[in-house]
């Protein structure tokens, strides 16, 4: 249940709205950060733009999961884990590609849209907060907000480096970092979908 102290349907409306607008965040920094990132050859702001891309994912599912059962909760909240863990290992590909081709990734920019990413995964993070103990398929979300933070303060400080020192090794090492956290929270929420749909399946 929602942490509004309101009824089930006004809290699952609630749940609802905030979903809505945390997809649409979620979507249009994916973009944004993708373009950017890509034009700025940092494999920072590229794994940050997949993990906006599974965010919004998982969003999209939570939505689909508000007022069903536990059950179908658990499996929303498996299918994105499962696919927070395929985005995590594909950005790490992304980084070995870069180490052994090279690239010159643009400490300006890289800092710029991290700002931002930061800005909004802040909101997002502000916003789930109040449906984090709502069940699986929220907490799965309130998992995506949280690494989403931390990873978007591992960009900025990569950028940051970068200008300093002048190599691309300081968002190579960010890239791979902000990957892990992926594939860990992918687990992590794996995890809490089992114990969920065991208990589920128990009552």
């Amino acid at each position: 249940m929602s942490d509004c102290g309101c009824g089930a349907e006004q809290a699952e409306s609630l749940e609802k709205k905030t979903l809505i607008i945390l997809l649409s965040i979620n979507a249009f920094m994916f973009v944004t950060e993708l373009t950017l990132g890509w034009l700025a050859q940092s494999t920072g702001l590229i794994a940050d733009s997949l993990d906006m891309l599974a965010d919004a994912t998982v969003y999209g599912l939570s939505l689909y999961a508000v007022g069903k059962g536990v059950v179908k909760q658990a499996k929303a909240a498996r299918v994105s884990g499962y696919l927070q863990i395929i985005l995590g290992l594909g950005v790490l590909f992304e980084v070995i590609r870069r180490m052994f081709f090279g690239s010159e990734p643009q400490s300006t920019l890289i800092i710029v849209v991290g700002a931002v990413a930061l800005l909004a995964n802040i909101i997002c993070l502000i916003l789930i907060s109040k449906h984090k103990d709502s069940g699986v398929h929220m907490r799965a979300s309130w998992i995506f907000s949280t690494n989403d933070v931390i990873a978007n303060l591992g960009v900025i400080i990569s950028g940051v480096l970068v200008a300093i020192v002048g190599s691309r090794y300081p968002d190579l090492i960010v890239g791979t970092i902000i990957s892990i956290v992926v594939i860990r929270g992918g687990i992590k929420i794996l995890q809490d979908a089992d114990q969920t749909q065991k208990s589920g399946n128990r009552a």
